[in-house]
């Protein structure tokens, strides 16, 4: 490699001094180092803008969590570059690489000793009409809810056009597998392995019990429509860029073509990361 990126979390003090370290230890290698502050949730519109990586740079390296993380990789929704994250308080479902080992895990990247493993992301769109009026990526899912005080959503479903069922309660999750960890995990829906291919349906707080999780093969098209007025319901994608819904939208979404490339050395465990943040096994 011969040009990186590093993005780090703009909350954390500690952040930018670690970049700075990474830069010269990565220069001392000549490698040429672009860094710059992520993107969150309260700026995301304006530095989706400002912040634009180098086309050269060939790996991209942030610094944070898993949100700051899901940030980055909206960022790199139609690039093929690959992605590796270092959590700055300990492992992470996506920010795999602790602080305690990174420049040992860079040592084997630089040396070879790495796979590049591919997650599938989301294509969500929302039209009104025939038009298309907000179109995103998710890596993780679009969850569509009601506010605290709205009454509960009846949104009827369709996959591939076939009717499936209305779901009336809370909300609805749509996840890839890597999203099966977040809020999906929350909602009482199955832990799906990473690489797999699949999308999954997760009702949020179902009025009705036989209303389950449900998996389909990753080809299918999900389309999500309000059956009645609907007031104070909106969609949400990767939990951090949402979007106010009017009663006559439609929600279609279907695997993206393009999956997110992440970097991976032998010492990651996804198992390990399992037991570690679900505390499987202790006392």
């Amino acid at each position: 490699m011969k040009h990186i990126a590093i993005i780090y979390k703009r909350t954390r003090p500690e952040a930018a001094e670690l970049t700075a370290n990474l830069s010269h230890w990565f220069e001392e290698r000549k490698i040429r180092v672009f860094s710059h502050e992520n993107i969150d949730r309260s700026c995301a519109s304006r530095d989706h803008e400002s912040l634009i990586i180098p086309e050269s740079v060939e790996a991209v390296v942030v610094l944070g969590g898993d949100g700051t993380f899901l940030s980055v990789a909206r960022l790199l929704e139609k690039r093929s570059t690959p992605i590796m994250g270092v959590n700055l308080g300990g492992l992470g479902f996506l920010t795999e690489y602790s602080t305690e080992s990174y420049f040992r895990e860079f040592q084997q990247i630089l040396d070879g000793n790495y796979e590049i493993e591919e997650r599938m992301r989301l294509e969500i769109s929302v039209l009104r009409g025939n038009q298309v009026i907000f179109r995103l990526g998710a890596l993780n899912d679009a969850v569509i809810n009601k506010g605290a005080l709205a009454r509960i959503i009846d949104l009827e479903t369709t996959i591939d056009g076939r009717y499936l069922t209305r779901y009336r309660g809370d909300g609805l999750i749509v996840a890839t597998p890597t999203g099966s960890t977040a809020y999906n995990l929350s909602a009482g829906g199955p832990i799906v392995y990473p690489t797999a291919q699949c999308i999954m349906l997760t009702p949020i707080c179902p009025f009705t019990v036989s209303n389950r999780p449900i998996i389909f093969p990753p080809k299918v098209t999900v389309q999500i429509k309000p059956r009645e007025p609907i007031q104070d319901v909106t969609l949400t994608c990767d939990g951090q860029i949402g979007y106010q819904l009017d009663s006559s939208d439609r929600i279609v979404i279907s695997a993206s073509t393009n999956p997110l490339r992440l970097i991976k050395t032998q010492s990651i465990d996804y198992f390990e990361i399992l037991r570690t943040k679900l505390k499987w096994g202790q006392n």
